[in-house]
């Protein structure tokens, strides 16, 4: 069952995603450009997102276990240090470079474009490099 849950979460933001535009890397460059043609569309996007997680995590923290019984693992971290800000940036340099982040890649690839399929690539590739470089 939370197999089955995970599938249709991930449909429904993946649905979410095409219909929000975010699969076009040229809305995502258009809405990063704010000294040139700027495209605000996304913004109203992002801020659905963050009004329904802050509401979700607000009450997903005052639950000890998931409607599907399985223990609440809520993010504990708090500290803004070194490695969360360079992993921002390059994670902000690669979205605006590609036009794409990790969901909507995913996503992406479905229409069988090449591009999509070399971000993951890349994406799957620095997600190695940075695992090797974490078990020095």
């Amino acid at each position: 069952m939370v197999n089955l849950m995970a599938l249709l979460a991930g449909l429904v933001f993946g649905i979410g995603l095409i219909v929000s535009g975010m699969t076009d890397p040229a809305k995502v460059q258009g809405f990063l450009d704010v000294a040139g043609t700027w495209n605000p569309t996304l913004a109203f996007v992002m801020g659905g997102a963050v009004l329904v997680g802050l509401a979700a995590f607000a009450v997903a923290g005052r639950w000890e276990r998931s409607l599907l019984g399985e223990p609440m693992r809520l993010p504990t971290a708090t500290a803004i240090d070194r490695r969360l800000l360079l992993g921002s940036l390059a994670f902000g340099v690669g979205w605006g470079l590609a036009g794409y982040c990790p969901g909507p890649a995913l996503t992406s690839l479905a229409t069988g474009a090449v591009e999509p399929l070399i971000f993951t690539a890349a994406m799957l590739a620095g997600m190695g490099v940075f695992e090797l470089l974490e078990r020095r």
